[in-house]
C-alpha cells in the first residue's frame, strides 16, 4: 500500500521529538500553576518547606476581654504607702570571733594528761591539759636565778646607803648599787611573767620564791578566756610546739555570727543596725538578731557580700557551718508605690511586668523594675505611676486569654 505524498513546505518532524516537544510543554504549565498557587497557599497558613520558620506570635500588648472574662479578675490601684523592704537570703553560722578563741600550747613537748573534754564548760584560768616540757623547767631555773640576784642586789644597795650616812664611801658607788638593785628587780619581774605565761599557778610561783621545791613538774594549758571546750585538737603524748600548735577550741555559746550572702541588687537595702530574723531546720521558733558589720568585699565566685549578724543562741540550737534562712528588714520605713505580688507575672527572660487596665475591659501589658519585698507587697521603681489600676488578682487569666 503507498502512502500519499507530503504536502510540500511541510517540515518534517520525527515522532520521538513530538513526544518531548509535548513533553516539556507540559511540564511549564505545571510550574507556572505551582508558582500562581504558592501565595495561595501560603495565605491559607499552609506550610512551605522552602521558607524560613518564622517563630510564634507572643502575647499581644494589648488584651481585650468579654464582659464575663472581666468578672474573674480584681483590679487594684497602685498607691504610696508605708513600707519596710526586707531582703531573703541564706546564711552560715560561725561562732563570735569575739568571743571564741583557739588555745595555743605556750610551751614545747609532750602532751602529758588531758584534763577536760569537749563540751565542758570552763572559767578563765582553768587548767585544761598539762605539758612535760624542758621550757617549764628552764624557766623555773630562769626565776630562781633572778630572784637570787636581785635579793642579792638590793642586800648591797642597804648596805651601801647605811655606809653612805656615815661618809663610808662616796654618793657614786651608792647610786650604782641602787641602779643594780632596779636592774635585778626588772629581770625578776620579767622571770616571774614568764612563768605565768607558761601556765604556772601562784602556788608554784610563791614556792619558788620561799626556796621551796615546786611540787608540778610539768608546764600546765590554762583557758584563756570563759566559755565551752568545743574542739579538742590534742592527744595524750602529742609533741606540740610552743605558740603554734592549737591545743583546743574555747567559745562563748550565748551567741554566734551569722554570715548572710546578700546580692549586689539587694546590698543598697542593707545597714548596720537593721533586724535580721534567722530560721532553721533545727529550731522552730525564729531568732532575732542585728546586723553588726556590712562586708567591703564581693566574693568574685558568687558576686555577694558577707554580712555579719550577731544573733543570741538560746540552747545552743545555732551550730557552726550551720545552713539558715536570713530575712533583713530595713529599719526604718519609706513611702513607696506598692503592688501585690499576685499582680506580677514575668516573661520568658523572668523580666517582670503586669497587666494596666484600660477602657472597655482592655489590659494593657507593661514592664516593670522592682525593689524590695515585704511579706506579699513589692515595690515598684519604676513602670508605673500612682493612680495606675493594675490587675490584682487573675493577671494569669489575662495572661492565658491574650495567647488565643
Amino acid at each position: 500500500m503507498m502512502r500519499a505524498p507530503r504536502p510540500s513546505g511541510e517540515p518534517s518532524v520525527s515522532r520521538p521529538n513530538h513526544v518531548r516537544l509535548l513533553a516539556c510543554a507540559i511540564a511549564l504549565v505545571t510550574l507556572a500553576a505551582c508558582a500562581k498557587d504558592k501565595p495561595a497557599a501560603a495565605a491559607a497558613g499552609a506550610p512551605d518547606p522552602n521558607a524560613a520558620r518564622i517563630p510564634a506570635a507572643s502575647t499581644p500588648q494589648e488584651i481585650g476581654l468579654t464582659t464575663d472574662q472581666a468578672t474573674r479578675i480584681q483590679v487594684a490601684t497602685v498607691a504610696f504607702a508605708p513600707f519596710r523592704p526586707e531582703v531573703t537570703t541564706t546564711g552560715t553560722v560561725a561562732f563570735n570571733g569575739d568571743r571564741s578563741t583557739q588555745v595555743l600550747a605556750p610551751v614545747s613537748g609532750p602532751i602529758t594528761q588531758i584534763l577536760v573534754s569537749p563540751g565542758a564548760v570552763v572559767r578563765k584560768g582553768q587548767p585544761l591539759a598539762t605539758v612535760t616540757s624542758p621550757d617549764f623547767a628552764a624557766a623555773t631555773s630562769g626565776y630562781r636565778k633572778a630572784l637570787s640576784t636581785w635579793r642579792n642586789a638590793q642586800h648591797v644597795a642597804e648596805l651601801d646607803e647605811q655606809l653612805f650616812k656615815n661618809d663610808a664611801i662616796p654618793r657614786r658607788e651608792l647610786e650604782q648599787a641602787q641602779t643594780d638593785a632596779a636592774s635585778a628587780a626588772a629581770d625578776r619581774d620579767a622571770a616571774e611573767e614568764q612563768l605565768r605565761a607558761l601556765g604556772v599557778d601562784a602556788s608554784a610561783i610563791e614556792a619558788v620564791k620561799a626556796n621551796r621545791a615546786v611540787a608540778a613538774a610539768a608546764a600546765v594549758i590554762r583557758a584563756p578566756i570563759d566559755g565551752t571546750v568545743v574542739e579538742k585538737l590534742v592527744t595524750p603524748g602529742q609533741l606540740i610546739q610552743a605558740g603554734a600548735t592549737p591545743a583546743f577550741t574555747i567559745a562563748d555559746l550565748s551567741t554566734v555570727w551569722v554570715m548572710a550572702n546578700v546580692f549586689e541588687s539587694d546590698l543598697a537595702q542593707v545597714a548596720a543596725g537593721e533586724t535580721a530574723t534567722i530560721t532553721s531546720g533545727a529550731s522552730g521558733a525564729p531568732v532575732t538578731g542585728t546586723v553588726a558589720y556590712v562586708g567591703s568585699l564581693v566574693d568574685p565566685a558568687t558576686r555577694a557580700t558577707s554580712v555579719r549578724i550577731l544573733a543570741p543562741n538560746p540552747r545552743d540550737m545555732l551550730k557552726r557551718d550551720m545552713l539558715v534562712n536570713v530575712k533583713i528588714r530595713a529599719a526604718q520605713a519609706r513611702n513607696a508605690l506598692v503592688l501585690p505580688a499576685s499582680a506580677i507575672l514575668r516573661d520568658d527572660q523572668n523580666l517582670p511586668f503586669v497587666f494596666v487596665a484600660q477602657p472597655n475591659n482592655h489590659f494593657a501589658r507593661r514592664s516593670v523594675t522592682l525593689g524590695g519585698r515585704t511579706g506579699d507587697l513589692y515595690e515598684v521603681r519604676a513602670g508605673l505611676a500612682a493612680g495606675d489600676r493594675i490587675v490584682s488578682n487573675g493577671a494569669l487569666f489575662v495572661q492565658f486569654a491574650g495567647s488565643q
